[in-house]
C-alpha cells in the first residue's frame, strides 16, 4: 500500500516549479500502545474536561482558549479569534536559499519528512532539483504553512528523493551557555589524553540503527506474550552496580579492555648507586 502523504503542494526554486508531496520519515506508531480500561468493566475510559474548581464537566461549545496574565486570571480568546491568525497556504515550498549542508547545526533539527513528486509529470523537474543539489554539494532552505504554522524547512538530497526536515525556531532553542557553565576550561594533556585516544580508535565504527534495539519496547512485547500465553511474566534483569574508580584507571581499564590495567614497573636502581649528596654553595 503506497504511503500517505502529510502534505501535498509544490516545491519552487525560483521560476521552476514541481508538484511533491511530503511523507513521514519517523514515526511512534509501531510502538506498544496500552489503552486505560475499566478495572471492573473491562471497557475503556474516554477523557473529559472538568471544571477546576466545581469539578463538573464542560461542554465542547462552552469550552475557550485562555492566557494566563497573572496567577488565575486569563484573557480568553473565541476558536473564531484564534483561527484568523492561522497563516493562509498557497500550498508553496519556496526555496529562498542554498547553504552548505553543515551550515545549520542539528540541534535546529526537528521532524525529517521524505519528499517525493507527487505526479508523473513532476519527476523530470523534481530530480533536476536533486541532481543539481548533489553536484553543488548544498542544502536548501524552504518555507511554507505546515500544520497551521509558517515553518521554515531544510531541503537535502537522499538517495533517489529528498529529505526536508522542519526546523526549530530560534527561540525554542535553548542557549547552551546555561547548561555548560562552569566547566572547566583547562586542557587535558599527556598519558590521559592518549588513553582516550586509544579507546576512540579501537571502538570508531559505522552508524548502524539495525544495532540500537530498543529495549523498552522488546520487553514490553515479551509481557505482553507472556501474558497472552498464560505464563508468568518475565523477571527483569538486574543491574549490575558500577564502582567509582579515579578517572586514570577507568581509562586504563577501558583501554585494557575492561580488565585492570597492569601499571609499569618501577626502574630499579643499579647496587651501586649511592644517593647524591647535595653540594654546598661556596660562601
Amino acid at each position: 500500500m503506497a504511503p500517505r502523504a502529510n502534505w501535498k503542494g509544490f516545491l519552487k526554486v525560483g521560476e521552476l516549479s514541481c508538484a511533491v508531496a511530503l511523507y513521514t520519515a519517523a514515526s511512534q506508531s509501531e510502538r506498544i500502545a496500552f489503552h486505560t480500561l475499566n478495572r471492573k468493566t473491562g471497557n475503556r475510559v474516554h477523557r473529559q474536561f472538568v471544571d477546576g474548581e466545581t469539578g463538573k464537566p464542560v461542554e465542547r461549545d462552552d469550552q475557550v482558549k485562555g492566557y494566563e496574565v497573572a496567577q488565575g486570571e486569563y484573557v480568553t480568546f473565541e476558536p473564531d479569534e484564534v483561527a484568523s491568525v492561522v497563516p493562509e497556504s498557497d500550498k508553496t515550498l519556496a526555496i529562498e536559499q542554498f547553504i552548505a549542508c553543515h551550515d545549520i547545526d542539528d540541534v535546529y533539527f526537528d521532524r525529517p519528512y521524505y519528499l517525493a513528486p507527487s505526479d508523473p509529470v513532476a519527476a523530470h523537474a523534481f530530480n533536476l532539483v536533486r541532481d543539481a543539489m548533489k553536484k553543488k554539494q548544498v542544502a536548501a532552505l524552504a518555507r511554507t504553512v505546515l500544520f497551521r504554522r509558517v515553518r521554515t524547512v531544510l531541503i537535502r538530497a537522499h538517495d533517489t528523493g529528498l529529505i526536508a526536515t522542519t526546523l526549530n525556531f530560534d527561540y525554542e532553542v535553548r542557549s547552551s551557555d546555561e547548561a555548560f557553565e562552569g566547566l572547566p576550561k583547562r586542557k587535558i594533556a599527556g598519558e590521559m589524553l592518549d588513553l582516550a585516544r586509544h579507546i576512540i580508535d579501537t571502538k570508531r565504527g559505522e552508524f548502524d540503527p539495525v544495532k540500537f534495539d530498543d529495549r523498552y519496547e522488546s520487553a514490553l512485547a515479551e509481557m505482553v506474550k507472556a501474558k497472552l500465553a498464560g505464563k508468568p511474566l518475565p523477571k527483569p534483569k538486574a543491574v549490575k552496580s558500577t564502582k567509582v574508580v579515579d578517572l586514570m584507571e577507568a581509562l586504563r581499564q577501558s583501554a585494557a579492555g575492561g580488565k585492570a590495567a597492569k601499571k609499569p614497573a618501577a626502574a630499579k636502581k643499579p647496587a651501586s648507586a649511592k644517593k647524591a649528596t647535595p653540594q654546598r654553595k661556596a660562601s
